[in-house]
């Protein structure tokens, strides 16, 4: 009995999708709970350091360039902050107070939503992508060594031994990662499982086309009878055609890998920059037309002219909203057009958005 144990194979994928979907639904609560402002668990804090050098901090200091080159951070220069609306400051009217300028939030609601979406993506495709990827590496492995096998195999044929003496005599040999497969198929005979049934659990256990074919052209010639050895040959030489030709084609791929990866950085480079100079400038140009209209008591603008610069906030959420939007696809693109695998397309999605994710961070 346990020698028939041996050939049952442990699959961890519907634990590791449970366990990541659990881990992924805490993350969407944790982004609704901070949407509806129920919580601030932004990932931006804000400064509380006298970077302006009046020895008060009157509000939370201003992070950034100084746009404006007036020599100081201040409030002219750049403030990712958000102006939340204070739950606990009620009017007479029992409403909730205007947003009073002050930035009071290190991240809009919807920006550490967001945050928290994203990180429960990442955590739901990251385990499952790696271990399926594990697995395909261990198939491939194994589909490596298969002609060898095979060969072998064919060789102990023609000193007239059976098919079923032949796996039993191979399973003292060396092939890497088909070695274990290999003892399972000659365990089984030995317990009395025929050889056509033992290649066919081995077909079930890895399961790839190419196993498949291989083991169903063996399972077919050995029920014929006749030359079994020739078919092996013939079969194995097959198989390390098919498997040059694979490994042709992943090396063309891989330039269109690396495209794509240099494509995502390009992106991901020219929303840093529009996010840490262009969008800060026009912020400024905002705040100087409006403190100049003030002055002169003009109301709408300068001359008629105004620049509405609440709408960059929502700017910079898309600009986060695309990149990880970016990350997922061309992770994704990257992973089929490299071998036709989603599961190793979604790794190269985990990593993009995470590399992706701590830059904007840190930005």
């Amino acid at each position: 009995m346990r020698k028939v144990v041996m050939a049952q194979k442990r699959d961890y994928t519907r634990l590791i999708l449970v366990v990541c979907g659990i881990f992924f639904a805490l993350f969407i609560v944790f982004g609704v709970l901070n949407l509806t402002n129920q919580v601030d668990w932004s990932m931006k804090s804000l400064p509380t350091t006298d970077l302006n050098e009046d020895g008060i901090i009157q509000r939370p200091q201003e992070v950034g360039i100084d746009t404006n080159e007036n020599g100081v951070i201040d409030r002219g220069d750049v403030f990712p902050g958000h102006d939340a609306y204070d739950p606990d400051d009620f009017d007479n009217d029992g409403n909730l107070n205007e947003p009073d300028g002050i930035n009071d939030q290190g991240e809009s609601p919807m920006k550490r939503f967001l945050n928290f979406l994203f990180l429960g993506i990442a955590i739901m495709i990251g385990p499952y992508a790696f271990y399926a990827t594990k697995k395909q590496s261990d198939i491939a492995a194994i589909e490596k060594r298969l002609p060898e096998f095979l060969r072998d195999v064919a060789e102990a044929g023609r000193f007239g031994m059976t098919l079923a003496d032949a796996i039993v005599v191979a399973s003292s040999g060396r092939y890497g990662k088909l070695t274990p497969e290999i003892k399972k198929m000659a365990a089984q005979i030995e317990w009395g499982v025929p050889a056509s049934e033992t290649l066919r659990l081995f077909a079930e256990r890895v399961d790839t086309p190419l196993v498949n074919r291989v083991v169903t052209i063996v399972i077919k010639s050995s029920d014929a009878g006749g030359g079994v050895a020739d078919v092996l040959t013939m079969v194995a030489h097959d198989t390390k055609e098919a498997q040059l030709m694979q490994a042709e084609r992943e090396i063309a791929m891989s330039t269109y890998l690396a495209v794509i990866y240099i494509a995502f950085f390009v992106f991901l480079v020219t929303i840093i920059i529009l996010s840490v100079t262009f969008l800060p400038k026009i912020r400024l140009a905002g705040s100087n037309i409006a403190a100049m209209a003030a002055e002169q008591g003009i109301e709408g603008g300068i001359g008629g002219a105004e620049l509405d610069v609440t709408a960059i906030p929502n700017i910079e959420i898309a600009f986060f909203l695309a990149s990880m939007i970016h990350a997922i696809g061309d992770g994704v693109m990257a992973g089929v057009l490299q071998n036709g695998s989603v599961p190793s397309g979604l790794r190269h999605s985990f990593i993009m958005l995470m590399l992706g994710f701590v830059i904007l961070l840190l930005v």
